[in-house]
Order: C-alpha cells, then sequence, then structure tokens
C-alpha cells in the first residue's frame, strides 16, 4: 500500500492506495475472461484508485459484455481505447503494454483484487473522515454530523451485504414472471434423493461409519447414470471430488471393488490433495471455483471439510468466511457441493466445531455404522424437508484372497417386509435373525418347530447364530403361524406404532415380531421393566355345540434337557425351563456359534 505519492496523472494524495495489487489485476485481466469474472467477485472498477486503471477495466469489461471473444488481449483494449480517443490515459499505449506483458496467473487474480478491496475501503473511511472534519469546521451541528455518518454506515453496510454495490442488490431481484412460472415441485432429486440440483449438504459420521467410502461410490454411481439406492437412474453428472483424507492407493482400491475402472468413471473428476488455498479464504474460493469452471462440475465433494480451512473448527468466522468465499459462489451459480464432517466429542451435537457450520447447508446427514455392514443415514437438520429423512442401507463387499474383490462392494437399500417381520436385506448377513430365518426357511423346517430343532437343523447346514438370535427367530417363525389380528399385548400408550429405525422400538410394539420399530440388526427390543408375554393356548371349555373339552397333553417335557416341565408353566406356553431357556444364558450344554461379521473396508 502506498502514501503520499504522485501517481502517473499527476495527482497528489495521501489516501490508502496499492499500486501494486492494481498492476497485477489491470494486468491480467487483458488475458483472461476468468480473471476479470472473478475479480468482480470482490471488487468494483471504482476500488480502483488511478484512472488509468479504472480505464482498462471498462474496457475489458465492454470487451467481455460484447460476448464474441474468448478471452481479451491487450492489442484488442488499445484499439478500444484508440477509438475512444483516450490513449493519452494510457501513455500512449505503453502502459497497456507494460502491464499486458507482466501478468500473473488467472487464478492468483482475486487475491490481488482482494487487496484492492481492502485498501478502498480505507480511502473511504479517510475521505469520509475528511468531510466531517469540513463539516464541524463549517460549524454543522450535532444532527447534521449524524446524518453524514449514518449515510456513510449504510452505504458501507450496503457494500458488505452484496459485495458489488447497488448494481448487484438490484440484479439479485426476482423476476417474478419467471419465479411463479417455475415448479420448484417438480425438480427432479439427484439420484440417492439425498439432495437436489444446486443444494449443499453435510455428511457427518464417525471414521469407523464410513463416509468416505459411502461418498465415492456414491459420486462414482451418479457420474457413471447408474442407480443409487433403489432410486432409478439418471444421467450422469459431473462431480468435481477434492480429497484431501485418503491415499491414493487407497482410493484405487475402493474404486476398483465398486467396479470402476479407467474407462468406466463417466464424468468424475478426482483430485488428489489439490493445492488450493484455504477455502475460507478469498484465494481458496477462487482456486475452487476456477477448477469448476475448468471441469464444468455440476457437483462438489470436500473430503474431509476441516482439511480444507485454515481458521480454528471452533471459531464460527471460520465457518462463515467458508460460506462467503467459497460455498456462496457456488451456490450462486448452482452447483450443488457436499462436505464430508467428523463427529465431535459428543454425538448428539452433531458434527465438531462451531454449530455456525451447519447455519448455511440445506440438508446435514448422520451416517452412523451398525455392525454387521448395516448403516443407518439420518436427516437431522433440512431447510425444504423434500425427500426422504432416513435410509437403512447394507454394505456389502467380499474379499478375493488379500484383496477386495472387483465389482464386490456396494450400498444397497434395505427394504422392509412386513409380511415376514425383518428387513430382507439382513437375510444376506450370517449370523443375523434374519439369515438364520431365511436358511430355515430355505430348509423346510415348519414354523412351529422349537429351539433344540432349529439349532440342529442350523448345525446341519453350519449355519452361525447365537443362542439368543436362534431363539428370536424361533419366536418370529411361530409368531407367523398365528392367526392375523391377534396381539395378546394390549396397548400400553395411546400412540400408534412408531418407525424408529435403528435401535428402539415403540412402546407399543407388538409381541408378534410383526412390529414397525424393528430394530437392525438384531431383535425386536424388549421394552425395559415389561416382561414377555407367553403364547395363549387355545381355551379348554367347547364352543357350545358338544365340541369335547381339549385333552392336557400327559407330560411337557423341555426342548433342551427333555426333562419334564411344570405343568403350570407349561399349560401357559412355555417349552423350556427358565435355567434351559438360551436367552438366559444359563443352559451349560447349549451349542455355541460365534457370529460372523464380514468387516467392511477400513474406511475413512
Amino acid at each position: 500500500m502506498t502514501r503520499d505519492t504522485a501517481d502517473q496523472d499527476g495527482l497528489n494524495t495521501r489516501a490508502p492506495h496499492d499500486i501494486e495489487a492494481e498492476e497485477y489485476v489491470t494486468g491480467v485481466i487483458m488475458h483472461s475472461r476468468l480473471a476479470f469474472e472473478e475479480c468482480s467477485l470482490v471488487m468494483t472498477r471504482e476500488d480502483l484508485y488511478r484512472p488509468a486503471h479504472q480505464l482498462i477495466w471498462d474496457t475489458v469489461a465492454g470487451l467481455i459484455k460484447t460476448d464474441q471473444i474468448a478471452d481479451p488481449h491487450p492489442a484488442l483494449v488499445r484499439a478500444e481505447i484508440e477509438k475512444q480517443g483516450q490513449l493519452h490515459r494510457v501513455e500512449g499505449g505503453n502502459l497497456i503494454y507494460r502491464l499486458g506483458g507482466q501478468t500473473i496467473a488467472p487464478m492468483m487474480a482475486q487475491a490481488f483484487a482482494e487487496r484492492i478491496a481492502a485498501t478502498a475501503r480505507q480511502r473511504r473511511y479517510d475521505t469520509h473522515s475528511t468531510e466531517l472534519k469540513a463539516a464541524i469546521d463549517r460549524g454543522a451541528d450535532g444532527d447534521e454530523l449524524a446524518a453524514i455518518v449514518a449515510e456513510f454506515q449504510q452505504g458501507e453496510q450496503l457494500r458488505e451485504n452484496t459485495g458489488r454495490g447497488p448494481a448487484h442488490l438490484v440484479a439479485s431481484l426476482l423476476n417474478w414472471e419467471e419465479f411463479f412460472g417455475t415448479d420448484f415441485g417438480a425438480i427432479q432429486l439427484l439420484p440417492g434423493k439425498l439432495m437436489g440440483p444446486g443444494q449443499q449438504i453435510t455428511l457427518v459420521g464417525d471414521g469407523k461409519a464410513g463416509k468416505s467410502l459411502f461418498c465415492q461410490e456414491w459420486m462414482w454411481r451418479m457420474a457413471t447414470g447408474q442407480p443409487v439406492l433403489g432410486d432409478r437412474a439418471q444421467d450422469p453428472v459431473r462431480i468435481l471430488y477434492l480429497d484431501a483424507e485418503n491415499g491414493q492407493e487407497q482410493v484405487q482400491e475402493r474404486f476398483l471393488s465398486f467396479g470402476a475402472g479407467p474407462r468406466a468413471m463417466g464424468e468424475l473428476r478426482y483430485a488428489s490433495f489439490p493445492p488450493v488455498r484455504p477455502l475460507d479464504t478469498a484465494g481458496g474460493g477462487a482456486d475452487l471455483m476456477a477448477m469448476v469452471k475448468a471441469t464444468g462440475a455440476e457437483l462438489v465433494v470436500i473430503d474431509t471439510v476441516s482439511r480444507f480451512i485454515s481458521g480454528p473448527e471452533n471459531d464460527a468466522d471460520t465457518w462463515l468466511n467458508l460460506y462467503r468465499h467459497t460455498l456462496l459462489p457456488l451456490k450462486r451459480d448452482r452447483i450443488a457441493s457436499v462436505r464430508l464432517d467428523h463427529f465431535g466429542k459428543d454425538k448428539e451435537r452433531g458434527g465438531r466445531g462451531s454449530s455456525a457450520k451447519t447455519q448455511d447447508v440445506d440438508h446435514v446427514w448422520e451416517l452412523s455404522y451398525q455392525g454387521g455392514g448395516a448403516l443407518h443415514l439420518k436427516r437431522t437438520h433440512t431447510r425444504t424437508g423434500i425427500g426422504p429423512d432416513q435410509f437403512s442401507i447394507l454394505r456389502q463387499s467380499h474379499r478375493d484372497g488379500d484383496n477386495w474383490a472387483r465389482g464386490g462392494t456396494r450400498h444397497v437399500l434395505m427394504t422392509y417386509d412386513a409380511d415376514a417381520g425383518f428387513d430382507t436385506g439382513m437375510a444376506a448377513v450370517p449370523g443375523t435373525v434374519e439369515h438364520i430365518i431365511a436358511a430355515l426357511d430355505r430348509a423346510g423346517v415348519p414354523n412351529d418347530a422349537g429351539n433344540r430343532v432349529a439349532r440342529e437343523k442350523l448345525a446341519e447346514l453350519q449355519i452361525p447364530g447365537g443362542n439368543s438370535k436362534i431363539a428370536e427367530a424361533v419366536r418370529v417363525r411361530k409368531a407367523r403361524s398365528e392367526k392375523s389380528g391377534i396381539d395378546v399385548s394390549p396397548q400400553r400408550f395411546p400412540e400408534a406404532f412408531q418407525t424408529t429405525f435403528p435401535g428402539n422400538v415403540s412402546r407399543n410394539a407388538s409381541r408378534t415380531g410383526k412390529d414397525a420399530g424393528q430394530t437392525f440388526p438384531g431383535n425386536v427390543a424388549e421394552t425395559p421393566g415389561t416382561p414377555p408375554v407367553p403364547h395363549v393356548p387355545p381355551s379348554k371349555r367347547g364352543n357350545g355345540e358338544g365340541t369335547p373339552e381339549q385333552a392336557t397333553p400327559q407330560e411337557a417335557l423341555c426342548t433342551v434337557c427333555s426333562r419334564p416341565i411344570n405343568p403350570d408353566w407349561a399349560a401357559r406356553g412355555y417349552d423350556t425351563h427358565i435355567g434351559c431357556d438360551p436367552a438366559t444364558g444359563s443352559h451349560p450344554d447349549r451349542p455355541t456359534h460365534p457370529p460372523h461379521d464380514d468387516a467392511p473396508h477400513d474406511a475413512a
């Protein structure tokens, strides 16, 4: 910045200005439309101190506005100024060639434009103080001085809010004819239904949840026009993925496991540890927008956002600067974005850092790993409310020796089968209740078979499953044979069944095993403090038409140890001793099958 200097137009001034930044900016915009557009985001021609530089700016703006050239050139700028008879203001044209000959890279232009805007603001305050002093010298009263201050502050606030003065503000006004002629409800959500075009979302989760693994497959399928999470296939989406989290060998392994390859990447452009400046600065925002324009991206992924900022995560200004410099330009150009983030120490509070980071996004999705390849994706914040609020996802993966099998990794949407009473997607996961039920069904085991029969058949089939899960599978299968509509457990609370997947069930959960709130993975959780309601045996009394009373079995035997059961206990529908019930874990001779869990990739 320079003070107490005489410029080339013979003007002596004490006003702040940055000659170096002005020369770099006016030099590069004579070569690059991109540089001019980036600088226009943060400064105006009034921010330039020297009139000669303002003339060059105006001339370049005129050339670009005609849209007849891809990029301007110093020779074209000189010719235009000569037509206007203004060459004497640019040293007869020598200034144009001098500035155009020592240019900088277009991506650097916005950083210098920020310097120009900063010194221009100082210059305005300097001018304002001069006006106040002049008003005081002429005897202005307090009201007049207050009016001068209020007018100045209003103008500065306008610049701060709009970035480019009144013209930019007016340009942002809605055209009512076009606005009401747009059917926003008919806008097609992007594949996967997690977001719409131009929206910005945050994907939060633990490292073990595999955010990157999930997002990488999601983006790859979107970029190649494949269906995602049960959604229909759509046209490929141009995607720019910025990754400062995962090594290239890990990225290659993952994409190969999805089934990708050098000629099967579609419209996905992947930047591994890109040398962009921090995205919470003007320079970083300019770098990203340059990459967006170079790739034609319609969606940008930032993995992980904490790797792309310079300010403290707990400082609200960091996230406000990220929005101002990076996310706002993306949103203004209708470019969607996905930011990956980590949970804080308290998961209940969402992503770590300042709460300001969630204020600018359209949706916040939280991804949690449930074990056995099961994932839960839940929307915790939303502006629009459009689309589903949660997804039950199964991560399937297969190994080929020491490596992950090519094309063997995918995330599939689990669908709920109300008739079967369990999530059909879990039937493919060994060790789960659903897998045990499916195996017994395929083997033709009757629905009313007890625990011992089920264990023997599973051992014969070499199907893994703990005793508690086998017992639950037996209960679910027995419930199938009961008459529909019978539920011996009374409604304990007035509200209807709730869908609380994963983890919880409604307080009104049915004891038939067909609850809408069935947990995943595993079993329907019993309500604390409420004992299970046993099966109700048929009445011993006749039907009033001479039907004989049903005979009581001579002796009921435990299906585990084959010893007699207390008659009262047997009459209530139990077929095991309390100590033999596999759910209690107290029977010393029960077979044990450790659950099998084919762990997924070590995902970030």
